[in-house]
């Protein structure tokens, strides 16, 4: 038997088909653009979601024909947070508004303030980026759709109806919406009412790991399968990589340089630190959480600078290695605003102390090195919640570079380690979540870590002066956050 591991990411969506053993057989991937209409907003088209998919499983189908024929589960995993508003008739009510939009900042307040218990049931700040939010700004700002919406789904729900007919989330990514009582895995009524909608709205819930429905029989047919097909709750991205990469259990963690930055810690109960921005979410397995900390822009930021400057990313990666970071400027990585641990959607991005000697290199140094500093910052939230990682798993495009692993390791001062098939890890575990509902294996049999290919030890010679310039960059932040609040 195989399976089908699907994740739907801002930029592609990714397709794995593995084995028995969770070996990966073959991929594929298919690029989608995101759109922003206007500042601070971030669309896509569903539809462009769901054609992705199909050309990418195609792709697969194509290439192992033989392999592909004998899936008997598939699991989706898929970025967070974002809007997906359907009608009474499924049809799709505008673009999805994703995890990086913070058109509703204010909506924040609002929230909270309509249910002063949110951060107690949901062990969340409310932040622009989550889903209840955002609906808000709809009803607000575009009423007709509001009161035409049915049903609201995340982006790998949406393509979980589209594959299976049912509505139907899981745990992990439902936690990102505010409308979760994070504690006791179910939806929350209070918090549902506070944003104007009730149960019906919302898909059922079930564990990542659990059977959420069955594939299409027109799918099936068209796929060509040779018997009915499981599909799987399915996961998070975040959650899904940690599958992939055998974080189950407390004390194992990954770091992420994707398009924004991640830091996960697995735990065996509900850790809230709220006030610190910490995202304290269930796991995508049964009786399990997870906390992370999370800033907007990781490898955004180094993708802006290759933009700008009209240099590759792997240029620039290369090119950092040249400065001398005791004379490079201090960068904020916060094009998109900041969560973790700020949860300031009025922050920017700023290089400081400029001046007419600096180089590209240094430009680029700066870019890698802000970065890590808002990892330790987040680290430093997560130390606070209860949380300690002394090793963690690296992926994300930016895991690419070993100069930004040691950076980071650093920084937080956590042995990194990359790993076999790191640049893969959602999907996969997307398919290992679908290989746990589908056989009577357990958890430890399936969700093992994969081999390790490189490790990244703090350098000891470079901690004192990463230590003071992130003094100073957690002090630049500081001494500019009114300024940041009355500037837009």
């Amino acid at each position: 038997m195989t399976y089908l591991g699907i994740d739907l990411g801002t930029s592609e969506v990714k397709a794995v088909l593995t084995d028995d053993d969770s070996t990966v057989l073959g991929s594929s991937g298919t690029r989608m653009d995101a759109q922003s209409p206007h500042a601070m907003w971030s669309e896509q088209s569903p539809e462009a979601w769901w054609t992705a998919t199909v050309t990418s499983v195609n792709a697969l189908r194509e290439k192992f024909a033989g392999a592909f024929k004998e899936v008997k589960a598939i699991g989706v995993s898929g970025q967070m947070h974002g809007a997906t508003l359907l009608d009474a008739h499924g049809n799709v009510l505008r673009p999805a508004i994703l995890w990086n939009d913070t058109r509703a900042f204010a909506e924040c307040e609002e929230l909270e303030a309509n249910e002063p218990r949110s951060r107690v049931i949901t062990g969340n700040l409310a932040m622009p980026g989550f889903t209840a939010p955002k609906l808000m700004w709809v009803a607000r700002h575009e009423p007709a759709v509001f009161r035409a919406t049915k049903k609201v789904l995340l982006p790998k729900d949406y393509l979980l109806w589209r594959l299976s007919g049912e509505f139907v989330s899981e745990m992990s990514d439902a936690s990102g919406t505010l409308w979760l009582d994070v504690e006791k895995r179910d939806w929350s009524d209070r918090m549902l009412a506070a944003t104007g909608l009730t149960r019906d709205h919302m898909p059922r819930l079930v564990e990542g790991s659990s059977v959420a429905g069955r594939l299409r029989a027109d799918l099936r047919q068209e796929w060509g399968f040779a018997g009915e097909v499981v599909l799987c709750g399915g996961a998070g991205d975040n959650a899904a990589s940690a599958i992939g990469l055998g974080v189950c259990q407390p004390g194992s963690g990954f770091l992420s340089l994707g398009t924004s930055g991640v830091l996960f810690a697995g735990t065996d109960r509900f850790m809230p630190n709220a006030e610190q921005g910490v995202h304290a979410f269930c796991h995508c397995l049964p009786r399990r959480w997870h906390q992370m900390s999370v800033i907007l822009s990781a490898a955004a930021s180094l993708e802006w600078l290759s933009r700008v400057l009209g240099v590759s990313v792997a240029e620039l990666s290369l090119r950092a290695m040249q400065s001398i970071p005791a004379a490079a400027p201090l960068f904020l990585p916060y094009l998109s605003g900041e969560r973790t641990p700020h949860n300031d959607a009025n922050a920017r991005g700023v290089f400081f102390g400029l001046t007419s000697s600096h180089s590209a290199a240094d430009l680029a140094y700066s870019v890698m090195e802000g970065v890590a500093f808002a990892m330790a910052d987040g680290y430093a939230a997560l130390q606070s919640a209860g949380s300690r990682l002394d090793a963690v798993s690296f992926i994300g495009g930016g895991s690419r570079s070993g100069f930004w692993a040691e950076l980071c390791a650093t920084a937080t001062g956590i042995v990194v380690r990359r790993h076999q098939g790191g640049d893969l890890g959602a999907a996969i575990g997307a398919a290992r979540l679908a290989r746990l509902a589908s056989s009577s294996e357990s958890v430890d049999e399936v969700c093992v870590p994969p081999p390790t290919t490189e490790v990244y030890e703090p350098n000891r010679g470079l901690k004192p002066l990463l230590e003071e310039r992130l003094f100073r960059f957690r002090n630049i932040y500081e001494q500019l956050k009114k300024v940041f609040a009355t500037s837009l």
